[in-house]
């Protein structure tokens, strides 16, 4: 069953998801080969019902580590949804595993379109927390719809710890009912409903159920699986009775490990995140008024994505349009055209640009722009190669140091640490580090000569690098080059964590990420996307499979909320999920791609970071009228970089600083119609440093808006962290990782970047993973801890 595509209005669910990559998986009619990093492949599939299709899915580590109420996420195509899909039965011994889905978006039609020997593009998991089994007695399974499909694990394992079990199956009609025979075998007593009445009793579930209950039958615990009509109805039937409900949730999900928190839920008061810390939870603490209502989130961009995906199988597929004393300026977008797209804004320099830029380099001796680059790049060097129109020297002096120079180039905070320490910024006219490194970058792209260096023989050594953004990928390609044999583990399906999911399109091109992943694969680094550490294999079960060491790189990707009134309203996204549904599932160019986006009138982010900028860049773009950054301190003090602020100001971001939201104010739809606030001075300074924002009484009004987005930062997934035993956590969650080194208190494990430091920025994750590649080196030489 779905555990997301809540746009299926009180139906059996299915779902979506999207991404570019090759041909070779795109369009109807076509042979299907086996993608790049995928190793799924269909081995059975059979239509069961009407619309609805099994697939059996050649997984062996998802089929071992799988337990009932677990899911995985997949994909069709790149262009497709992440769908997330609970696992309904599966054989270790051919390391299969079996899901069902109905037919009923465009991504489950066009997942439909596979066959058997097709291979799923990703396919990641097992995600979630596994059911609850044990021996209580008398357990009701009830299933509506798909929901069948995951409720059979979970009555084969209660059945299997000695419950009774009574089986309570329900579909709108004969047509639609599924695993009948399969309940059966299962089920001490089996009863079947269907709404039409073409077969067992004309009705629902729940009056079977009742009936159970009216007779005086002794029932232990219910177990519920369907429509979220369907389970509200049974949790109601129950709760008088105080009869145990376990009902497995189907909210809107984009990643399925708990980073863009879609998926988040009311449960007792408290807010969940239904991927992470459920699917299960007690039916009766659910609140399942506001899980329908932010179900319909989507509903209209689904029925446009239905009318496109309609509309292009019955056509033709069209070819795709490939589409002196002063800083040299680097040429831009004008912002009136810039807003209305989702190109580059930078366009780089030319030849002729990049060279009198360089020319402006004293060459100096102390060279303290070094000292000023995390990860020790030869500036100098590289700048007079330059000068001398030796571009393709430049770029390798460049990457001695650093295999990720086109995204440095672009996103680095080069004014607050090479350029910074450039002798002329003492005149305020550094060379533009930054933008030279870009154009090599770029430059060798361009001509088509990417050199990889010669490897070393092979040490015989193994390590296991945890994460696929900036520190990962620095770690993995340093330790390649030393011939070590390095696996890149990564829990989404594209390599580049922040770098793909974070920083949009007009900022970063997902192309240069690409790219720079593929240099890194080139160096002989095994990439394997949709692959949870923590879920299909712990850091202890890698280090005792032959790995000799673990690097853990895996960001901070969990996003902070504000804990104020409001925020479950529909319109409420974080920065993590709006940035991930734009950046990595292109849902800006919805509904070629699948993904969908809701945007409004009137937008407000919160939050005075880089984060925020983008999110507010990226809406404006999307077509919003107004966009509000709202912020609680002063221009001075906010955190993004002056290049981004000066960008969104001249893209007409309106920027509401000194100010801080209260409340999230709703229709009587659920839905966002305005933010309160209040009005901030600055009054003391705090630990930080900066002048404390104290509340202005009576200053409270009432901003006119009807999207909000949160970006007040991110802490670290857990995870990895609470399924590694021995290594200490901070009280923030982080890991405890020496400095110099990424030592953790576990043996073998190395740490890095965010999930160290907290959120900071690209270069200084990836000075991380330098200094760790260092000492991974001495410690597979010497062994010493």
């Amino acid at each position: 069953m779905s555990r997301s595509d809540a746009r299926t209005k009180n139906k059996d669910a299915g779902n979506k998801d999207t991404e570019h990559k090759h041909d070779e998986t795109v369009g109807c009619g076509l042979e299907r080969v086996r993608p790049i990093g995928s190793e799924s492949r269909i081995v059975a599939d059979r239509v069961i019902a009407k619309d609805i299709k099994l697939f059996e899915i050649d997984a062996p580590l998802t089929a071992k580590k799988v337990r009932p109420g677990q899911f995985v996420v997949l994909r069709a195509d790149d262009y497709s949804e992440r769908i997330p899909l609970t696992v309904a039965d599966k054989d270790e011994g051919k390391g299969t595993i079996t899901v069902i889905f109905q037919e009923i978006g465009a991504s489950t039609l066009k997942l439909g379109e596979l066959k058997e020997g097709d291979w799923i593009l990703d396919l990641v998991g097992p995600l979630g927390e596994p059911t609850e089994i044990d021996n209580v007695g008398t357990v009701v399974c009830v299933g509506g719809g798909v929901g069948v499909a995951p409720l059979h694990p979970i009555t084969k394992g209660m059945k299997e710890a000695g419950n009774t079990i009574i089986s309570i199956i329900g579909a709108r009609s004969k047509d639609h009912l599924i695993l009948e025979e399969e309940m059966r075998d299962l089920s001490d007593e089996m009863y079947i409903t269907t709404d039409d009445g073409s077969y067992g009793h004309h009705g629902f579930v729940t009056d079977e159920l009742k009936r159970l209950i009216d007779e005086g039958r002794h029932i232990d615990e219910v177990v519920a699986i369907g429509p979220v009509v369907m389970m509200r109805a049974v949790a109601e039937v129950t709760r008088p009775h105080t009869i145990k409900t376990i009902v497995s949730l189907n909210s809107i999900m984009v990643d399925g490990t708990g980073m863009c928190g879609a998926c988040r839920v009311t449960v007792g008061g408290e807010t969940k995140f239904v991927c992470v810390d459920g699917p299960e939870f007690d039916g009766h603490q659910v609140d399942f008024d506001e899980l329908i209502v932010r179900q319909e989130m989507y509903s209209r961009e689904e029925h446009r994505a239905l009318w496109h995906y309609e509309c292009e199988t019955c056509a033709e597929p069209a070819e795709k349009k490939k589409v002196k004393a002063d800083r040299i300026s680097m040429p831009q977008q004008d912002p009136r055209a810039r807003v209305h797209n989702f190109d580059e804004v930078a366009l780089g320099y030319t030849r002729e640009m990049a060279m009198e830029e360089a020319s402006r380099c004293l060459n100096c001796k102390k060279s303290p722009c070094i000292a000023g680059c995390p990860v020790s790049i030869d500036i100098p060097a590289f700048i007079e190669r330059i000068q001398k129109g030796d571009f393709m020297g430049a770029i390798h002096k460049i990457k001695e140091m650093n295999s990720l120079p086109a995204v440095c180039g672009r996103v680095c905070p080069q004014e607050e640490q090479c350029e910074l320490a450039c002798v002329l910024n003492k005149k305020g006219r550094p060379i533009a580090i930054g933008r030279l490194e870009r154009f090599v970058a770029d430059y060798e792209f361009e001509q088509g000569d990417i050199r990889v260096p010669k490897v070393p023989p092979s040490t015989g050594k193994q390590v296991a690098v945890v994460g696929a953004g900036p520190a990962g990928l620095t770690v993995a390609g340093d330790l390649a080059k030393l011939g070590h044999k390095v696996t890149v583990f990564e829990a989404l399906h594209k390599p580049g964590g922040v770098l793909v999911y974070g920083i949009p399109e007009f900022r970063l091109p997902k192309r240069i990420v690409q790219r720079e992943a593929d240099y890194i694969r080139r160096l002989g680094v095994d990439m394997k996307p949709s692959f949870v550490v923590g879920k299909l294999q712990s850091v202890d079960e890698l280090l005792s499979n032959g790995y000799d060491a673990v690097f853990i790189g895996t960001g901070a990707g969990l996003p902070y909320f504000m804990n104020i009134p409001g925020e479950n309203l529909n319109g409420v996204y974080s920065a993590n999920e709006f940035l991930t549904r734009n950046n990595l599932m292109k849902s800006y160019l919805f509904p070629e791609y699948d993904t969908p986006i809701r945007i409004g009138r009137n937008v407000a982010v919160v939050g005075g970071g880089n984060v925020a900028m983008d999110a507010a860049r990226v809406a404006i773009r999307l077509g919003a009228d107004k966009v509000y950054c709202v912020y609680r301190r002063a221009r001075e003090q906010m955190p993004a970089r002056n290049e981004e602020i000066e960008n969104a100001l001249d893209e007409g971001i309106i920027f509401n600083l000194l100010t801080n939201p209260l409340e999230i104010i709703g229709d009587e739809k659920g839905w966002v119609k305005g933010m309160e606030c209040i009005k901030m001075e600055l009054g003391e300074p705090d630990a930080s440093g900066r002048r404390r924002p104290v509340p202005i009484k009576g200053s409270e009004h009432i901003l006119d808006v009807n999207i909000i987005i949160m970006a007040i930062g991110q802490g670290p997934n857990p995870l990895v962290t609470t399924t590694t035993p021995g290594m200490e956590l901070n009280k923030w969650g982080n890991i405890v990782a020496d400095a110099e080194t990424g030592k953790t208190t576990k043996e073998g494990v190395f740490a890095g970047g965010d999930i160290v430091t907290g959120a900071a920025t690209v270069i200084l994750a990836m000075g991380a993973g330098k200094k760790a590649a260092e000492a991974i080196d001495q410690y597979l030489k010497d062994g010493k801890w």
